[in-house]
């Protein structure tokens, strides 16, 4: 019998989407194939802490999402060590007995979805899945995202950006996106710090709360249309999934729709289109994933106006895999199980990873 792959997975995350991460490593290591992975469980905790997770018991409160967390008591302090193989020190006992032949992160935005976990384990000479550092850098700025997919002819909504140092006023901004119109984090994800704001009072509450999550905040027209989301898989010639849609039962479609009310919203895969339009959405996708370098998964989010037209609204580079997340859903709908999608991401790492250690890095 051949030796299995040890594959590391890392989640939860110094972020505001940690409690979102648990439950994506929850489904994640609950369906990868056990006679082909071994898994390694590796926590990161709120403050930035690498733990050796143990497989039984490394979640408290794993059955609510809103009480979710990392079991620290039962886990032991380690660290990546650099250009070793894979090799995992534990920091108390200084012995690194532990390794990982691929990485499979599962760290939600900022710290583990913005290219400096990629980073990290490109110095430690690592296959890992997903994006690299640039395709995970530039898919989490939705600043730098969207103006990368302006330069490519995309069709995106407008948008202002301003930093933490700039004067908002609030008249201009009205002006020029008309209300109502959304207050975002450049910088996260999980539909985290975003608010509507339907008039001077909503938008400085707004601006006050997208300022908390980051130092650059992005103000979007609001959009009147149907939310979809397509799926793409793939290296250097991706595929996309049927598309889906989300109808949110609220205002919009928040943090607590996607993760914690398994009611807030309904999701209608695959979602009832015209066949052009899905081819649209489907080759819209594959070219928004190849311009903003993303490699392995990516879910583009899309806004359908009555008229037809499409918009891009952003890339995920490493969307959710909680129960009731668009990505698994997707591929399950297009004929690749949770399991099997799981098994194709990690070849892809390996299959990327080959094929950069070919490269020349010396004259």
């Amino acid at each position: 019998m051949s030796k299995k792959i040890r594959v590391g997975i890392i989640f939860g995350g110094k972020s505001a989407e940690h409690e979102v991460s648990l439950q994506s490593a929850k489904n994640v290591i609950e369906a990868i194939d056990k006679e082909k992975y071994e898994p390694v469980l590796i926590g990161v905790d709120k403050k930035g802490k690498w733990l050796l997770a143990d497989s039984s018991k490394f979640l408290l409160n794993s059955g609510n999402p809103k009480l979710i967390k990392l079991n620290n008591e039962t886990s032991q302090s380690v660290a990546l060590v650099p250009q070793s193989d894979g090799r995992i020190a534990n920091l108390d006992t200084h012995e690194s007995d532990k390794s990982i032949d691929v990485v499979f992160p599962i760290l939600h935005g900022p710290f583990g979805e913005d290219g400096t976990m990629q980073g990290l384990l490109k110095l430690a000479n690592i296959p890992f899945v997903g994006a690299d550092v640039l395709g995970s850098a530039v898919g989490m700025d939705k600043d730098v995202m969207k103006r990368l997919l302006r330069e490519a002819g995309i069709p995106i909504a407008k948008f202002l950006v301003y930093k933490s140092d700039e004067t908002i006023d609030f008249n201009i901004v009205a002006k020029k996106l008309s209300l109502p119109l959304f207050v975002k984090p450049a910088n996260l994800g999980s539909s985290v710090g975003i608010s509507k704001a339907k008039n001077k009072n909503e938008f400085s509450r707004a601006v006050k709360l997208a300022f908390q999550y980051d130092a650059k905040i992005i103000i979007e027209e609001n959009i009147k249309a149907r939310e979809i989301e397509c799926a793409v898989l793939g290296n250097d010639k991706p595929i996309a999934s049927v598309p889906g849609e989300v109808i949110p039962k609220n205002d919009f479609y928040s943090y607590k729709s996607k993760y914690l009310d398994e009611n807030g919203a309904v999701l209608e895969i695959p979602a009832k289109l015209s066949e052009n339009t899905i081819k649209n959405i489907q080759k819209l996708a594959v070219k928004t994933f190849k311009v903003l370098c993303c490699e392995g998964m990516g879910r583009v989010d899309f806004f359908l106006k009555s008229n037809g037209q499409i918009l891009v609204n952003e890339i995920n580079t490493i969307p959710g895999f909680t129960s009731i997340s668009m990505y698994p859903k997707l591929w399950e709908a297009s004929g690749i199980s949770y399991a099997a999608l799981i098994d194709r991401l990690i070849q892809l790492a390996l299959e990327k990873y080959k094929k950069e250690q070919i490269l020349k890095t010396s004259l």
